[in-house]
Parts: C-alpha cells; structure tokens; sequence
C-alpha cells in the first residue's frame, strides 16, 4: 500500500480511488487519535469490484488451475501472513484496540488456516453412485459458485475474514470483501499479500465503507453466488432474506450469549479462569463470549469470589504495551452501548460486584471496566440479549436438570462451556445443550479444522473444517449412457 494514511479500495489487483471522491476517518479506539482514511465505498464501486471479481473467475489463469496449483497460492498467501505478522498484528491491535500480544497469538496461528485449505484444495471431488442399469454411469461434481461476497465484523477482521477467504478460494471462488468501516486496514493488506502471493488480479477485492452503503451494494448485487457475513443477528436476517429471494446461498456467523456452566464437582480455580477468559478476554468483543455464568450453589460463592478477586485486577491500559490485560472497547458506540446496558441491568434490579464503570484508561480512549452482575435471572434483558462487552452475568442453580433448561432458554445458540470432572455428565450436557460449539473444562479453542455452526439466531451454514467447503460449491449430478446400442422408442413397451 503507497500510503498507509488513506486508503484505497483494492479492486482487480490494483488500488482504487472511491467513485464518489469521498473518504472517511478511522481513530485509534486506546487513544482516539485518528489512523488513518479510507475510501467511502458505494454501489458504483462495488459493481467495479464484482466485474473485476467475474472477471477473474472467467479468466484461464484461475478457472484453468489445477486444484494442486490453487493450494499452491494458498500456502504461500499462509507464509506471507507469516512474515508480516509483526505488522499486521499492530495494524490491528491500533485499529480495534485488541492487545499486541493477543493479535500476535492470532498472526502466529493464522498462517494455518491458508495452510489447511491449501491441503484440501485437491481433495475436492465428487462421488460415483451405482445404478440400476450397468450402461448408464452416474457421478457428481463439486463446482465452485462464482463470486462471493464477504461481509466482516471489527472484533478480529483477519481471523474472521481468512475463515471465509480461505475455504472460498480454495473451492475456486472469486471474492469481494466489505470489512467493518472500523477496521479497514488490515483486511486490505490482505489483498495485496494475496496478489503477491500469486492469485490473479481481481481474486480478491476490497471494498471499504460504511454497511448502509458498500455493505447493502454488495449484498444486493445480482452478480455473486453467495454471501458469507458475520455481525448482529438483525443485520443476518435481512440478508438472509435479500439472498433467499434471489435463490443464492449466505452463511451467517450471528450473535451469542453463551452459557458457561460450572458443576459442584469441578476444578473451581480452573472454571473461574476459564470464566474470566470466556468473558474478558477481548473485552468481551467476541460472539462466542461466555456472558451467561451458571455455578451450582454449593460452589457459586467461591466461584463469584475467585472471578471478582481476579477481575479487580485485571490491568487496564494501553493495547501495545506488554503489561495490559484489557483494552478499549472498538469505538464510542460501542461503549456506550455497554453502559447503557449495565445501566439496564442496575434498573431491572441486578447487582454490580465489581466493575460498572466506563474509564479512559488514563489514554482518553474508550474503555470500560471488567463487570460482574449478580441477583440477575433470564428473564432480564441484561441477560437475554447479546451485549458484546466485558460484562458477566452469574446465576446460581440446583440440578442438572434446571440448568440445561436455564442455559437453553435464549434465542441463541453459538456456544456452551462445562465445567465437571464427570465424564458421564460432560457427554449428557455436551448432547442436551442447544450450541453449535460445546467447550468442557476449556473456552474459546478453536482450530481451522474443526466446523462451527450456530444454532437458532446464531446463524446457518458451517465455517472452518472440510464441511466449509460444502458451503463455496454446488453440486452436480452427471449420468451417461455408455451403451452403443440404440435408445428404445419411450412409447414401446420393453419386453
């Protein structure tokens, strides 16, 4: 990139100046200091964008690509992630607030990913199916859809974007992408160490802007085959219904409000690690956030005492700086979204252990304090609805009975954790609680490998693993009739 304080689109393996001329500002959410602009994408760009995405599609250099070659590009795009690592990981971590040393575990690991589907890139393939009549072959084939339009969120813009990217372009897709007008940058830096890499220009593209504008333009354009968005549940339905009326597929990463569930027989100082990590970690900006907290009364007190202890200290400052353990929330809104949800919980009659307070760090940015609610029940809005910050809500229960019900009454259903040393009950809670993803005595793993699914409004469709690759292509159903003898008249009955 010539000039890392304006950016421009990334269209067709070239960068792009916006249609309209316009930019807009991106700050430092620690600071608030501005970063950088970015170009303000719109409809005319992103009908530029998904020409040049078409373009590449139907271009010999890619549609002509042995499957081996295309996982080729890939572990090399996985290596050049590698060896910009340092850069892309303080990109981020000034761009969303994430600390340093987060974002370098993420850039340590995100290589795998290209590495992964470089590896399936020429296990994609069809089946033969047998049929009555010998002379008639019957096989299928795994086709990629075409251009796929991907929309990313501002907690993890690199991770979230490669676990979209990766499977769409090892399947044979073309991709447009619209990162979160918060985080720009890196995605964009993607793009280009893609095109360095080796994939044709206009393989991946990049639109920058707000959702209304760019974000809208692009879930609407008649020329993808699919969308691929994570974000807020409300924002997934209407694209879930834009696409369904136009036939093409979306997978839908959504919200969460996730139960983590503490039993009486459990390693308690490991679950309340496995607590404080399931909701702080991030400041709480994640979807898979462990916000609901159920402990068994015989342990609730001890558990609520060893998550507070720790959460009074959790240092909270600058994200670059080594010693921090909490940065700032991604913007203002976001943060006063928390307040007013912590506010909400204090009216409906919820209890602030600790925390409960938006602080500038000693930064002037936009931080806000570890928070623990108790006297909460699931019948509070404070503990419903996703509030995407670092604020817990505990419960205590009785049998495991009240607790699988407690946990699966919620309209989501991205993630669980159990914390038990019973083996017969870690199978029966993993099998009975509504998520697409159930930790035991662990949070937030996860592995390129491994499929993620939400249940209810926590979306559709399977991101990572091989199943991913099911959502970037369609199937076909091919059968020929080998025989050399002439087709029988329909009309003549067969002796």
């Amino acid at each position: 990139m010539p000039d890392r304080t304006t950016l421009q689109h990334f269209i067709g393996g070239t960068w792009v100046e916006p249609a309209s001329g316009e930019y807009f500002e991106s700050t430092n959410p620690a600071t608030r200091q501005p970063l950088y602009r970015a170009a303000r994408g719109n409809a005319a760009d992103m009908d530029r964008a998904v020409a040049a995405a078409n373009a590449a599609f139907e271009d010999p250099r890619w549609r002509d690509l042995s499957q081996t070659r295309r996982g080729h590009l890939l572990r090399r795009l996985g290596d050049l992630i590698a060896e910009n690592a340092e850069d892309l990981a303080r990109m981020e971590s000034q761009d969303n607030g994430k600390l340093l040393r987060e974002m370098r575990g993420q850039l340590a690991t995100l290589p795998e990913y290209y590495h992964y589907y470089a590896g399936l890139a020429d296990k994609i393939h069809g089946d033969f199916i047998p049929t009555s009549d010998r002379q008639v072959l019957n096989y299928t084939a795994r086709e990629p859809l075409g251009v796929v339009g991907a929309i990313t969120p501002w907690n993890s813009p690199l991770t979230l974007t490669s676990s979209k990217l990766a499977p769409a372009l090892c399947a044979g897709n073309t991709v447009v992408i619209k990162p979160s007008e918060y985080t720009s940058a890196t995605v964009l830096e993607l793009a280009e160490l893609a095109l360095e890499a080796g994939f044709p220009p206009g393989a991946v593209n990049v639109v920058t802007g707000f959702g209304a504008e760019a974000g809208q333009a692009l879930v609407d354009h008649h020329g993808l085959g699919k969308i691929s968005f994570t974000g807020s549940t409300a924002t997934g339905s209407r694209i879930a219904a834009a696409t369904a009326s136009r036939f093409i597929g979306s997978t839908l990463e959504l919200g969460g409000k996730s139960p983590n569930i503490v039993f009486e027989d459990a390693n308690i100082a490991n679950a309340a690690m496995g607590v404080v990590a399931g909701i702080f970690a991030a400041a709480g900006q994640t979807c898979i956030a462990g916000s609901r907290v159920f402990a068994h009364r015989s342990v609730y007190d001890e558990l609520l005492e060893r998550v507070c202890e720790r959460a009074k200290t959790i240092r909270i400052g600058d994200p670059l700086d080594e010693a921090t353990e909490l940065g700032p929330l991604a913007f203002a809104e976001q943060r006063n979204k928390v307040a007013e949800y912590v506010g909400l919980g204090r009216d409906e009659g919820a209890r602030v252990l600790t925390g409960g307070n938006p602080t500038d760090g000693g930064l002037g940015g936009y931080f806000y304090e570890p928070t623990v609610l108790v006297d909460v029940d699931n019948s509070m809005r404070v503990v419903r609805e996703e509030i995407f910050g670092p604020v817990l809500a505990v419960m205590p229960f009785d049998t495991e009975e009240e607790v699988v019900r407690l946990a699966n009454d919620t309209e989501y259903g991205l993630a669980a954790g159990v914390w038990t040393q019973n083996l017969s009950r870690a199978h029966r809670m993993a099998a009975r609680l509504d998520a697409g993803t159930v930790w035991v005595n662990t949070y937030r793993a996860m592995s390129p490998m491994s499929p993620r699914q939400g249940f209810k409004t926590s979306g559709v469709g399977v991101e990572h693993g091989t199943e991913a690759i099911k959502e970037y292509t369609r199937l076909k159903s091919v059968w020929i009739n080998t025989s050399e003898e002439p087709v029988a008249d329909p009309f003549t009955m067969r002796s």
